[in-house]
């Protein structure tokens, strides 16, 4: 019986997330396209790439037809890397190109200086034997060929090539060509990895990345954001929900507030999200850092992710309300992180959420917040894509035993002026609408329980209060009328409100 051929170890990038991506690595001794616009990051991704193969001792080589060794060296040193593995050929024009006596008037140039070309690049591959090569970039060689043939032809004569040489080769393209020939190259290349730089009306360039061929190999589809740091690019792959499924033992989280938690039928189960629902003000933020209060109180950890407030001004808020939110903070059960929308992409920001709930094994994180989702949309820059990416960020977090707290800011106070930006209500499995209303001559607060999936809740309206005491919520009130409507009147007596002045 013939034993099956050992499937060839994979070829590390140097970037960890981007190997996650490519399903382990690169098939090794094959030759892959690397496409993007000009910024788009293949130069970084390249350099990374070749480190890499430096750090195993391997011999490996740039060869530049457009930049020169110095500029690849201050690119490498803004990053804090050191190309003394490298080897370098340049095979850009000299200056005595300029002389007029040099210029070539009998023949076509690039006749001449095709052939030229790709002989040093055949010597330098023969004298070094790399095992991993960058030939940056096939735009020039396209132009000295002149013909979509004789280019093809050259590029498939430099495959078989480096193929007999067991060399792994990124061939860079800026994508300067027509479609056409585009498609050209990519029939050709073992693999295809497409960089694309994105530019929002405001805010920070967008970059991300996408595996649209990879012969033989299974990769994660679709795109992945990543972000050019000092240091390289960081690539944030796409979060797949199923692949972290697995069965939880059910546990019951509870806010610290007996009334609360008697609205919800006895507290939030484990591995839920809650839609935290009202204007702005009215509370919503104040009972989801109840719960995280509550939580650390128990010894377990809480994430929470604010894009519109700042973190002293949250802080001061909670001693209003005397909760010992910094007290918690300082002692590494509560995380607070703000965010800026405008600096981050969609996919870094799940990407931080994931590594801030599989980053801390020995105290497992129990509770995220989100504060707030209209924050969150507007770090989107195609808000149709919102839903679908949220989602997977939720069925995530439902399979790691986390309770998710969405809060969600209606735009308007009162009556039917009141919207909402997105509809998330029915991604979330319990949902809490918060109101304001009128009584004995006072802006009120209430809430009910509109929604929970796993379990029974009251459908009763109580009245919620933040003060000195914390989060205080009453006992039901039944004598409200137009509480869906936006405008609840309380049509009961002063004595029914226990939360008054005195």
């Amino acid at each position: 019986m013939l034993e099956k051929p050992a499937k060839p170890s994979t070829v590390q990038t140097g970037i960890a997330e981007f190997d996650n991506i490519l399903g382990g690595g690169l098939t090794p001794f094959r030759s892959y396209l690397l496409q993007g616009s000009p910024g788009s990051g293949k130069t970084t991704l390249s350099l990374q790439f070749l480190l890499e193969g430096a750090k195993q001792n391997e011999a490996v080589l740039y060869i530049t037809l457009s930049e020169s060794a110095a500029e690849l060296r201050a690119v490498a040193a803004s990053h804090g890397f050191s190309l003394d593995g490298v080897n370098i050929v340049e095979l850009i024009p000299e200056e005595g190109h300029l002389e007029p006596e040099n210029q070539i008037t009998m023949y076509q140039p690039s006749e001449i200086e095709l052939n030229v070309t790709i002989k040093r690049i055949v010597e330098a591959v023969e004298t070094l034997s790399p095992k991993r090569v960058i030939i940056d970039s096939l735009s020039e060689i396209k132009l000295l060929a002149q013909s979509t043939l004789r280019f093809r032809r050259q590029v498939l004569a430099l495959k078989q090539f480096f193929a007999g040489r067991s060399c792994t080769v990124f061939l860079l393209d800026d994508k300067t060509s027509s479609r056409d020939e585009d498609l050209q190259l990519e029939s050709i290349a073992h693999g295809v990895i497409s960089l694309e730089q994105l530019s929002p009306e405001y805010g920070a360039e967008r970059r991300r990345l996408r595996v649209i061929k990879l012969r033989g190999q299974k990769y994660r589809g679709g795109f992945h954001d990543f972000s050019i740091v000092q240091g390289g690019l960081k690539v944030f792959p796409r979060i797949i929900a199923q692949e972290h499924a697995g069965s939880h033992e059910t546990k019951i989280v509870r806010s610290g507030v007996p009334e609360m938690d008697a609205l919800l039928g006895g507290g939030i189960q484990s591995g839920s999200s809650v839609l935290l629902l009202g204007p702005a003000g009215v509370g919503k933020s104040s009972l989801a850092i109840q719960y995280a209060v509550e939580a650390a109180k128990r010894g377990e950890a809480s994430v929470m992710f604010t894009f519109d407030e700042r973190i002293e001004t949250m802080l001061a808020r909670a001693e209003g309300l005397n909760m010992p939110l910094r007290e918690f903070m300082d002692a590494g059960l509560i995380e607070v992180r703000a965010i800026d929308p405008a600096e981050l992409s969609p996919g870094e920001f799940a990407h931080m959420v994931r590594m801030a709930v599989d980053g801390k094994a020995g105290n497992p994180v129990r509770i995220v917040l989100i504060d707030s989702l209209n924050g969150y949309l507007n770090a989107m820059p195609e808000e149709r894509f919102l839903t679908a990416q949220l989602h997977e960020l939720l069925t995530y977090l439902g399979h790691r035993d986390v309770v998710t707290f969405l809060v969600v800011a209606q735009h308007g106070l009162l009556s039917h002026a009141m919207t909402t930006t997105i509809d998330t209500s029915y991604l979330a499995d319990t949902v809490i609408l918060f109101r304001y209303f009128e009584a004995a001559g006072e802006v009120k607060q209430l809430l009910s329980v509109l929604k929970k999936r796993n379990g029974h809740h009251e459908r009763t309206i109580r009245e919620f209060s933040l003060g000195a005491k914390g989060v205080q919520i009453g006992e039901p009130l039944t004598k409200f009328h137009g509480v869906l409507t936006g405008t609840p009147i309380f049509q009961g007596t002063d004595s029914e409100l226990i939360f008054r002045n005195d």
